[in-house]
């Protein structure tokens, strides 16, 4: 008989935002906040007009699903609109960016996997990010 893992819980008010891209980056899932070993996800909030700067992943893919608000996305230089309940991948190493192109906030719940090597691996700027000196998100390491 296998033993089921404890569950863990992680609310958004647990997890302090992240802003060196630009808006409201929490990382809920990760192998920092709960042990996990495939990937991690999170929640990302644009207001009005905010966009998160271009950048790529080396190692995941990065999924995305939008709960509300009106965005584009640029993949590689190519525009992309979505809406409320659209999803996208974004595939390994494609560069984007994305802005919140509507009069209302954006919440978007995003998943990547693989994990990079190392933490520090798993982002590359292609766009200088908003907050000079800012950190990743954490999402490596022990809990």
């Amino acid at each position: 008989m296998t033993t089921a893992a404890p569950t863990t819980k992680v609310n958004l008010k647990e997890v302090a935002a992240n802003r060196k891209r630009g808006g409201d980056i929490r990382i809920t899932l990760s192998p920092r906040t709960v042990g996990c070993t495939s990937g991690f996800g999170g929640t990302l909030r644009l207001g009005p007009g905010e966009f998160v700067t271009e950048h790529l992943h080396p190692y995941s893919e990065e999924f995305l699903h939008v709960v509300s608000g009106e965005l584009s996305i640029t993949l590689d230089g190519e525009p992309v609109a979505l809406g409320p309940g659209d999803s996208l991948l974004v595939p390994i190493g494609v560069r984007h960016r994305l802005v919140n192109t509507g009069q209302e906030a954006a919440q978007v719940v995003f998943h990547l996997s693989p994990l990079a090597p190392r933490p520090e691996l798993g982002h590359v700027d292609t766009e200088t990010p908003l907050v000079e000196g800012g950190t990743n998100p954490d999402v490596g390491g022990p809990r």
